[in-house]
């Protein structure tokens, strides 16, 4: 795992080599934490424009891993800076040398730039693994880079009429000289409903996302192309359950084994869930391992729960109690790190339970990806609920639809029946869905409200619900979030609350090969039974402790609406003021928000929670250059 940087300039032209130090050194301050154990750029090709930095965090081949890194047994000719881990290297390697090619390290690194001599930009096409980095091509003076199929390692761009700029974090990027610092406004509108910014656009104007499953080419003349290279296509097989249960345990036995290799300790994050406790009981079956938790005081306090689920799987734990003050005391470094906003709350109780695991390991594996494969969230169970108003006509239920709008909010059944006579296409964006447009218009202020070219939720997702229009609606549901909320919440704030203390996280589920038994599950294997990942759990019997298989899902239950009854909702307002946000909301209508909140009128812990995340992150990256601020190991300011 390691964080990479880049410059590369369409005209040939010198940079002047104390700019070119500038830059490298800036880079390595910013992204220490990506790569604490070395650092490397390439600059010889100074006199051409091109210029690639690089921080490593020592994973595979401690010795011989330094980056940038090219095709040395050969002509010099391909350089890479490379971020992530490709699990199938080995397999790779023995073909390329069989075909000839002649290799100096023994780490994953040269397998792509020998992958690529061999089979160009389709060379991504045999990547099992995650992944951003970018190649040079010295001969062709072509730039190609590339971002796995699922998105769980980040890649990002600037490109102008001159250069093109990339790098891991947004925060490398703008050490570039003349990279402005703009709200995109677009994005921040977008934010309010999903509580992060969906890709390609970044809270940043003129800075975006390279999609997941996409690759780029950037020729020398600034012609620059992006292709798709892989889309997660459910494809239901009529098979039993029973052949696709053998076949998934198979699969992710071998996906596990795979996301284990390592030169260096490893270990695995343990909640209450099945998830990362099927990943925790299959590394226990093949070595002793350390677990790791977090939990907040309370009900539903996971710390207690994942502590007796490590008992039973006999593995060496840890856990951590997180208090109110942990939890906010953390949350200036955990914006920091994210570079754009993320008004996720339990990404800070990920900083806490990174910050654990980094004392006692340096690789943890965990159980991200799980609820998108197998259909885990509860919503995905609406479809079922609903059937009983299905068959109506759409004109019907567009009648009943409007006559139900009418009725006062508490009228029992009423959202029941607003949601089964609303298309999916229009009530299902993913799983986040903070701000409604109409509320919008109130929190913003007049000009952000009048954004014209702002394309609405039911708008955005359009595309992806036209490619699944003969799908079921399961499914189609899944290749939503697949599509938005697995790349822009939940791998965004684990690769970044792990890197923040130099750990790195592997997603065994998130494997190619596992998902080609996945994309085969009917959805009725998936949804059914009143339960949730249905398959999955059935698969997991006698795998997973009695106690986890049917539990309900919790995610990270942070105490949040709690916490905003006291002190602290003052707290937050005094910031959300101070914070220079009055071009973008409409401050009273905030302060009548946070006051019914803490009257008990409504909850609104998740609305302020995204105001208050955009206005630190507007505070840090906008109005102020702490982004500049240097951070050493570990996350520690």
């Amino acid at each position: 795992m390691c964080g990479i940087a880049g410059l590369f300039y369409f005209q040939p032209q010198e940079i002047k080599r104390e700019d070119a130090d500038q830059y490298i050194q800036a880079v390595s301050e910013l992204i220490h934490h990506r790569g604490p154990d070395d650092v490397g750029s390439f600059s010889d090709d100074l006199e051409r424009g091109v210029l690639l930095a690089f921080r490593r965090l020592s994973i595979i081949d401690l010795k011989e891993g330094h980056q940038p890194l090219c095709n040395v047994a050969e002509d010099q000719s391909i350089w890479i800076v490379f971020n992530g881990e490709i699990y199938n290297y080995k397999k790779l390697r023995a073909e390329l040398e069989a075909r000839g090619h002649q290799f100096t390290t023994q780490s994953d690194t040269e397998v792509i730039v020998h992958m690529y001599e061999e089979y160009g930009v389709d060379c991504v096409r045999h990547l099992r693994g995650m992944f951003g980095f970018a190649i040079w091509d010295r001969r062709k003076q072509l730039l190609f880079g590339a971002r796995d199929h699922f998105g769980i390692k980040p890649f990002y761009y600037h490109l102008d009429e001159e250069r093109f700029v990339f790098g891991s974090e947004i925060k490398s990027i703008l050490a570039a000289p003349g990279v402005q610092r703009t709200v995109q406004s677009e994005s921040l509108l977008q934010y309010l409903t999903f509580q992060y910014v969906p890709q390609p656009q970044t809270m940043f104007a003129g800075i975006h996302k390279l999609p997941h499953g996409h690759y780029f080419t950037l020729t020398r003349d600034g012609q620059f192309e992006i292709e798709q290279y892989w889309d997660p296509q459910f494809s239901p097989e009529d098979r039993s359950i029973e052949d696709l249960i053998e076949e998934l345990r198979t699969r992710l036995q071998d996906s596990v084994e795979h996301h284990m290799q390592s030169d260096v300790s490893r270990g695995c994050f343990l909640s209450s869930g099945i998830d990362s406790t099927a990943i925790a009981a299959y590394m226990r079956r093949i070595e002793p391992i350390k677990t790791f938790s977090v939990g907040f005081e309370g009900e539903h306090n996971e710390a207690v729960i994942s502590s007796d689920t490590a008992l039973k799987l006999g593995t060496e734990h840890y856990a951590k109690m997180i208090s109110e003050q942990d939890f906010f005391d953390v949350i200036p470094n955990a914006v920091w790190y994210q570079d754009e906003p993320v008004a996720d709350p339990s990404a800070i109780a990920l900083y806490h339970v990174a910050q654990l695991a980094r004392k006692h390991v340096k690789v943890v594996l965990s159980g991200e990806g799980a609820d998108e494969m197998f259909g885990g969230y509860n919503i995905y169970r609406e479809p079922q609920a609903l059937r009983p108003l299905s068959w109506l006509p759409d004109s019907l239920k567009q009648r009943i639809h409007g006559m139900v709008a009418t009725l006062p909010e508490k009228v029992y059944g009423r959202n029941y029946l607003l949601r089964a006579t609303t298309p999916l296409e229009q009530r299902f964006f993913g799983n986040a869905k903070i701000f409604t447009d109409d509320i919008k218009g109130l929190i913003l202020s007049d000009s952000l409200a009048k954004v014209e070219s702002y394309l609405n939720a039911s708008e955005l997702v359009a595309p992806y619900y036209e490619r699944t229009k003969d799908w079921d609606p399961v499914s189609r549901m899944q290749y939503i979030d697949m599509h938005f909320w697995m790349p822009g919440d939940i791998l965004m704030k684990a690769d970044k609350m792990t890197m923040a203390h130099s750990l790195e996280l592997r997603v065994p589920f998130l494997d190619k090969e596992l998902f080609e038994v996945v994309r085969k599950i009917p959805a009725k294997y998936r949804v059914a039974e009143g339960t949730t990942k249905m398959i999955f759990r059935k698969a997991m019997e006698g795998i997973v402790p009695e106690t986890i298989l049917h539990r309900k899902k919790l995610g990270f239950p942070v105490p949040l609406k709690e916490w905003l009854y006291g002190e602290r909702a003052g707290q937050l307002l005094d910031q959300i003021k101070s914070a220079g946000i009055e071009a973008f909301f409409n401050m009273k209508e905030v302060e009548r928000m946070m006051a019914q909140h803490r009257s008990g009128q409504a909850d609104h812990a998740r609305k302020i929670w995204v105001v208050y995340m955009f206005a630190l992150w507007h505070s840090t990256y906008i109005t102020s250059n702490q982004w500049r601020r240097e951070v050493v190991r570990h996350g520690e300011v």
